[in-house]
């Protein structure tokens, strides 16, 4: 759906440093009530330290963040009763059913058990795997267990879904599908969806505005085509090189590994 002037994320200012390495250099932006936004940078530039703060697994240093209202920070379970979220790494339970895992999910949000059980059935069925339901999710395609964590991110009805890399890995047909059934739901639920990708064709495709982020700071923000008629350049792809330059950089190893500590206990519900 069009996106509306009001702002759901707010971001100002916002600094994480890991002991002397700066992951992410005061950075501001904004995301607007409905929009689908890409937040696209090289390995090692900060998105992804920058959606662990949006999502609660790390206090920032420095800087602010308002997510429908709330500070991520300190008012943590109130942010997360806004948003949904998409892990690049899957984070299903793999001995669990399909309902099985949506159900633990409805119950670890509160969701009262009515409400719930019609939900996940309305879930399942708008991603294809109300018939696969009682079917242990070890069972399951790559593809599938996308479906079923989207599902699931979607299961309190948040206003907004994270999705960190949500096709990687995944066939071409099967990454068109799972686009197909986001832009479905940004228009007849107005959710916001926030994403990162590699696949540029999936930036230029689907997202309204894109923030190009790179050694920790903003470099670049705008539509496709502004970032295209900026450069100069007739891809996107060749935008995204032309801001950030074409050496090979990788995650900062002491950054990532707090990183996946936070998110296991993020999972497990805790702090």
């Amino acid at each position: 759906m069009p996106a509306g002037t009001e702002k759901i994320i707010e971001v100002k200012n916002l600094t994480k440093r890991f002991g002397d390495f700066v992951a992410v250099d005061g950075i501001s932006f904004e995301v607007k009530k409905g929009e689908i936004f890409a937040f696209l940078g090289p390995n090692g530039a900060g998105k992804s330290t920058t959606i662990k703060m949006l999502t609660t697994l790390l206090r920032p240093t420095s800087g602010s963040v308002s997510l429908d209202g709330h500070d991520p920070a300190r008012d943590p379970s109130a942010a997360r009763r806004a948003f949904g979220i998409v892990f690049q790494d899957p984070s299903l339970d793999d001995e669990l059913t399909a309902w099985e895992n949506m159900e633990f999910h409805g119950v670890l949000y509160g969701v009262p058990k009515k409400l719930r059980r019609g939900r996940i059935e309305q879930l399942l069925k708008f991603v294809e795997l109300w018939d696969r339901r009682d079917s242990l999710v070890k069972e399951f395609s790559g593809g599938m267990k996308r479906r079923l964590e989207i599902a699931r991110g979607l299961l309190h009805h948040p206003k907004v879904i994270f999705l960190d890399e949500p096709t990687l890995g995944l066939d071409p047909q099967t990454r068109n599908g799972m686009w197909n059934y986001l832009r479905e739901l940004n228009r007849t639920e107005g959710i916001t969806v926030f994403f990162t990708t590699h696949y540029m064709e999936e930036a230029d495709r689907a997202a309204e505005r894109i923030a190009v982020i790179d050694h920790g700071k903003i470099v670049a923000s705008g539509s496709a085509a502004e970032l295209k008629a900026r450069t100069k350049k007739e891809s996107l792809e060749d935008a995204f090189l032309e801001l950030t330059g074409k050496t090979i950089r990788d995650e900062d190893a002491s950054a990532m590994d707090h990183l996946r500590n936070r998110a296991k206990m993020w999972r497990r519900g805790g702090r």
